[in-house]
């Protein structure tokens, strides 16, 4: 007996165990267990319009076929951006999910190994300095000279801040470029805007390029400053790529402990909106300056 006949007395016993619908067979006629109505054919060319899968809102994306109870699990996913009821083809994920897994893990890619707009600082009026990196690859491989200034950036500051600020506040690229671009000067105008109604001054802002948290401590110690205050770009996720955080630390100085910190993190549309986290951290500001200290010292501070 050949291969091929030994395949076609297999396919026609199958055939004979589950009456006229089977799964395909090499070999053997294909019949499909589900009726599906003609899909239109569509063929895209050069210079067409493709609807782009990364503006799909994950928390409205809901792929399953002839679910139980496809409502409840609808507002479930409103509450989480979680790549829930993704459905499958066969034993895989569908063609769209796995298209828009492909799109959110190259925005995070770009957003980690692209720069800031060189015109940045200079729109929004903040002190141009940068780390002891010279590239973003030595930016991502020695993290710690995201964290310290030469001689020249550090007489820079020096030269623009040269009286003690209580508040200094930083905004930094970090491992997100696309974060700070959509949510740091709107979050900034509402620090301000908050720390102004308490009679809180803060001075000129600075821009740090190839910045890590760590960079607020030199610039303590640069500045003299009570607080200081450092939004940075997060490190993307597939949820989104733009996502930033604010690190307070008082008395900032090199070799203080990530402890004594105080984070508000998750800064971002989808998130804690930029407006509203500039309100709670320009909150926090004064909340530490009157404590006079941050980090887990506020919470335990705060413990009856």
């Amino acid at each position: 007996m050949t291969k091929q006949e030994l395949t076609n007395m297999v396919a026609e016993i199958l055939s004979q165990i589950h009456g006229e619908y089977m799964p395909m067979v090499k070999g053997s006629d294909y019949k499909t267990l589900v009726t599906e109505a003609p899909r239109e054919e569509r063929h895209h060319c050069p210079g067409d319009f493709v609807p782009d899968v990364s503006q799909l809102n994950l928390r409205e994306l809901y792929l399953v076929e002839n679910a139980a109870d496809g409502d409840k699990f609808r507002k479930m996913k409103l509450k989480t951006p979680a790549r829930l009821g993704c459905g499958k083809a066969g034993a895989r994920y569908k063609t769209l999910t796995m298209l828009r897994f492909r799109a959110d893990h190259a925005a995070a890619q770009d957003a980690v190994f692209s720069e800031m707009d060189a015109e940045f600082a200079k729109q929004h009026d903040l002190l141009p300095v940068k780390t002891r990196c010279d590239s973003k690859d030595e930016y991502l491989t020695r993290p710690d000279l995201g964290r310290c200034f030469d001689e020249h950036n550090a007489k820079t500051i020096k030269g623009v801040i040269d009286t003690p600020p209580r508040v200094q506040l930083v905004v930094g690229d970090g491992l997100s470029s696309a974060a700070i671009a959509a949510n740091a000067m709107d979050c900034m105008a509402a620090i301000r805007d908050g720390l102004k109604l308490k009679g809180i001054e803060t001075g000129k802002a600075i821009f740090v390029k190839y910045c890590r948290v760590g960079a607020g401590d030199a610039i303590g110690d640069i500045t003299g400053c009570e607080l200081v205050c450092v939004l940075v770009g997060e490190r993307p996720g597939l949820v989104t790529d733009k996502s930033m955080s604010a690190y307070i630390t008082y008395k900032p100085h090199t070799g203080v402990s990530e402890s004594s910190r105080t984070v508000v993190s998750n800064i971002h549309a989808q998130g804690t909106p930029a407006v509203e986290a500039g309100a709670h951290v320009a909150e926090l500001i004064d909340k530490i300056l009157k404590k006079k200290v941050s980090g887990v010292g506020l919470h335990l501070e705060e413990t009856p």
